[in-house]
């Protein structure tokens, strides 16, 4: 009888799992199913890029999977019935699944409806990253440019935006203090970065509304601002909560070390929708990162559940977080496997290449599924 594998999403978690599964079983053996809302492999590390102009390829999940058995789906999934191991889907399709795999990923949190009264942008998809490379585009040499958020996603795109237009006046809003996760050597260098560039930092300053070419902040200050772009952080899709799954209070599926469900054992979770501890019993961030790992710990979890064995158990640590500060510059801030820093750095043009370096690897990972290597030919041994 053939094992039905649905997995739900194509990010770099999602991807990888597929492409581990393809490689490890026959087709007849396990038929694999991986559903993806876009018809393309969307690199979100690099959405920053994207949104100054820049070129970022554009790889086709079917030609990516194309020398596979995996059965690529291009819809969106609209509801999740985990009871009855089914799988709604916008065009209509319902899958049923024996295993199923979920990496439905996570979006930009907005702000809050009281706050917005005018445009506000975000980086957290494909989409929204070509609506504010049109609008950066149509800004005139003096116009005024806030980010809101001095996360990861926030210093990139202000830093992004600042180098590639020296011509705007870009603010960014910060919450808390620039670089706080950070060791003090990391820390003073993207404070060095932000000063180069000429971005203005407001630090443990909220935006309390934004309207039509201004920031309100909670000091009472206003900002002028022809275009808001948003980066406090992302939300997890919601058709994790709305099921049957046990789920976090953050709207994540809760997981084992072998990213099994608790409550649904056949269900798996990648991803930022996977809320899966760590080093120091600390839940992993959302990040590209997180995801590979939990990717690989997935597709092996599958595989023993398939063979009757336990499941091998992966390292689940952190080495380095890594900061594009710009084109020539960039941070490579070495961890503890908790993720709390060491004042361990690489800067400068060498910091911005080892950035390049890691975007390319895990794009590459996602985007060669087989690692060109055959399917092997010794059959499954899938357990009763």
């Amino acid at each position: 009888m053939t094992h039905r594998i649905l997995i739900l999403g194509a990010g770099y978690s999602g991807a990888l799992t597929a492409g581990m599964l393809a490689r490890r079983l026959r087709a007849a053996d396990a038929r694999i199913t991986l559903v993806n809302a876009a018809s393309h492999f969307v690199e979100r590390v690099r959405l920053h890029q994207l949104a100054v102009g820049q070129s970022v390829p554009e790889r086709s999940l079917r030609e990516m999977f194309a020398k596979t058995a995996v059965d690529v789906v291009i819809d969106r999934v609209t509801s999740l019935d985990v009871d009855s191991q089914q799988v709604t889907l916008a065009g209509g399709d319902v899958l049923g699944y024996d295993s199923l795999v979920v990496g439905l990923g996570s979006s930009q949190s907005p702000p809050a409806a009281e706050i917005s009264g005018g445009t506000v942008r975000t980086v957290a998809d494909r989409e929204e990253a070509l609506r504010l490379r049109d609008e950066l585009r149509g800004l005139g040499p003096g116009r005024s440019v806030v980010v809101v958020g001095g996360g990861l996603t926030g210093l990139e795109t202000a830093t992004e935006i600042a180098e590639s237009r020296p011509d705007l006046d870009v603010s960014l809003l910060d919450g808390g203090r620039v670089g706080a996760d950070l060791s003090p050597r990391g820390a003073r260098h993207v404070r060095r970065a932000l000063e180069r560039l000429g971005i203005t930092v407001q630090e443990q300053v909220r935006a309390q509304q934004v309207t039509p070419g201004s920031v309100l902040t909670d000091t009472g200050a206003g900002l002028p601002a022809d275009l808001v772009i948003w980066t406090t952080g992302y939300v997890t899709n919601p058709l994790a909560q709305a099921s049957a799954l046990e789920t976090h209070e953050d709207g994540r599926i809760v997981v084992d070390r072998a990213m099994r469900s608790v409550s649904h054992p056949g269900v798996y979770a990648v991803g930022d929708a996977a809320r899966a501890i760590g080093h120091g019993d600390k839940p992993l961030r959302m990040s590209c990162a997180s995801g590979t790992a939990m990717g690989w710990q997935a597709a092996e979890a599958v595989l023993a559940d398939l063979r009757g064995k336990p499941a091998p158990k992966f390292p689940l640590a952190y080495v380095t977080r890594c900061i594009s500060l710009g084109r020539r510059d960039g941070l490579i801030q070495v961890v503890r496997p908790d993720d709390t820093p060491l004042d361990v750095v690489l800067t400068g043009r060498l910091g911005a290449w080892d950035k390049e370096m890691v975007c390319r690897g895990a794009a590459w990972g996602a985007a060669n599924p087989t690692l060109g290597l055959p399917v092997p030919a010794r059959a499954l041994a899938i357990a009763a």
